[in-house]
């Protein structure tokens, strides 16, 4: 039966929508909308948090086009009711991936908490803008203190820091490269690149590609990124970042900033902040932190110590949609240099940042950022934070973390798994293969790599097309395929990392 029979039998109605607010008396029809909606999102979370249930019902994308049960993706000429709406809000997310269930390892990003969503629904329907306090004004002050909280957790004092929350960690990481530029350059924001000698930049082998994206955005030029090498677990080796800095001088090109990795994206390794930030120091450089995978650690007495070191950084990318758990996005770029972001990106745009306001301007915090209109991203962490405490945070991380050791032991014990290198993950991440039965006996050869390269990407096929968890693969450098288990989810219990591993090799085994 129809939720909105009232709508149905009215044959003078062009389309249904009309009759939910604004509308005259649409009270009642929009409250119907919403509370059928909210049914449709409880189950789904429901059925996200069941073992029981699927992580995925996958289809291929031109099966998705054709059109599956009913559920188009074609846009109409005509509107469609009310009850075709909410189909289509059911089928979407029954045809997508359940991100937050327990057995969902494939991203860094991953659960589901119920606060952080409440934070997320909130924030949507007050559907207003960061750039200024006029129309933002709780949550341009929830943001100033979020962000004076993690400069406190970084080691900042709190009065001299900033920051702002940014579309993702790309985003954050090209913000501390443009800062960085600016400080050393500040002619550059006129009169552009052709004012500036031929830029350097030092990044790790195994950071992320933000970087090089980054130079290639900002017109420096992925060529001018130099790419240092790493030791067998992944963490930047210094000496050689000191002799790559010498060998960048001695060609002409200006050395201007490092970025250095806690917690990269496949290894989860930590470059040695403290070393870096000497080397820093002694040539003039600015030092980013890029935490985006990391930061959380800062939260766990336990764990903190692997980004000792942290306080030294110029700038620091830190993402809360990752190992804290808030839903996407969350992502923050933070500045030890208070008004630095603003020198760089302020345009006083007179339509939006008038000087005579009657109140403190200051709190204008659009022309910090390099968009104009700037997603609300601060509240459901500023949320959370309420609801969970520090302390909160803490036992989820360490919990994380616990599942990935838990991990670690179950493989190295095993003779049909091999860990991609020794000893135990300094963060979430478990690097292994999977050794079918016909490959365990046969000695290292390039023939056994290439056999062994392609294990990996025909579990995953047959993972996904079952649907009942799921985790990710890639190569790295000279190493051919291999699995890579992350843990972000506080959901997921030793269970489920059984089945992980029960499920690789019922998938493998024959291969």
């Amino acid at each position: 039966l129809s939720v909105f029979p009232q709508l149905m039998n009215n044959k003078n109605i062009d389309s249904q929508s009309e009759y939910l607010l604004p509308a005259e008396d649409g009270e009642e029809a929009t409250k119907h909308f919403l509370q059928e909606l909210v049914n449709i999102l409880l189950a789904y979370i429901n059925k996200s948090l069941k073992r029981s249930s699927k992580v995925l019902d996958f289809h291929y994308p031109h099966q998705l086009k054709e059109g599956l049960e009913g559920f188009s993706l074609e846009l109409p000429d005509q509107p469609d009711n009310l009850e075709q709406l909410l189909v289509d809000c059911r089928d979407t997310l029954k045809y997508g991936v359940k991100t937050g269930h327990p057995r969902f390892f494939n991203q860094l990003s991953t659960g589901l908490d119920i606060i952080g969503l409440a934070g997320e629904w909130l924030t949507s329907t007050a559907n207003t803008n960061m750039f200024t306090y006029e129309i933002s004004p709780v949550f341009i002050l929830m943001e100033e203190v979020v962000l004076r909280k993690m400069h406190s957790i970084i080691g900042w004092p709190e009065e001299d820091g900033d920051g702002i929350f940014c579309a993702g960690g790309t985003m954050s990481n090209l913000y501390s490269v443009l800062l960085a530029r600016f400080h050393l350059f500040p002619v550059v924001k006129t009169h552009g690149m052709s004012a500036i000698p031929r830029l350097a930049l030092f990044t790790s082998v195994h950071s992320h590609y933000s970087i090089k994206k980054s130079a290639a955005v900002l017109g420096i030029g992925s060529e001018n990124v130099i790419v240092v090498r790493c030791d067998e677990r992944g963490k930047m080796i210094s000496s050689e970042l000191n002799s790559s800095i010498e060998t960048a001088k001695s060609k002409g090109l200006v050395p201007f900033y490092v970025n250095a990795t806690a917690g990269t994206t496949v290894y989860g390794a930590f470059d040695p902040l403290n070393e870096i930030a000497d080397i820093c120091e002694h040539h003039g450089l600015w030092m980013h932190v890029d935490a985006a995978w990391g930061g959380g650690l800062l939260l766990s007495n336990k764990h903190r110590v692997k980004l000792q070191g942290i306080k030294r950084a110029h700038s620091v990318t830190w993402n809360p949609h990752k190992m804290m758990g808030v839903p996407l996005q969350c992502s923050t770029i933070l500045v030890k240099r208070k008004g630095l972001l603003q020198e760089c990106n302020q345009l006083c745009a007179e339509y939006l940042f008038q000087p005579d306001k009657h109140y403190d301007v200051s709190y204008d915090t659009g022309d910090k950022s390099i968009q104009c209109g700037r997603h609300v991203d601060v509240f459901k962490l500023w949320l959370m934070w309420k609801a969970k405490g520090s302390e909160g945070f803490e036992a989820q991380i360490n919990h994380c973390l616990e599942n990935a050791e838990y991990l670690y032991y179950k493989l190295k014990r095993r003779t049909d798994f091999q860990l991609v290198f020794k000893g135990k993950p300094e963060h979430s991440n478990v690097c292994f293969r999977y050794l079918p039965k016909r490959l365990q006996s046969i000695l290292p050869s390039p023939e056994r790599d290439r056999e062994l390269h392609m294990v990996a990407p025909k579990i995953k096929t047959k993972m996904m097309e079952e649907g009942f968890t799921m985790i990710g693969y890639q190569p790295l450098e000279d190493k051919v395929n291999f699995f890579r288990c992350v843990f972000s989810n506080p959901a997921t219990q030793r269970e489920d990392v059984d089945f992980l591993i029960d499920e690789i090799v019922r998938l493998g085994c024959e291969l």
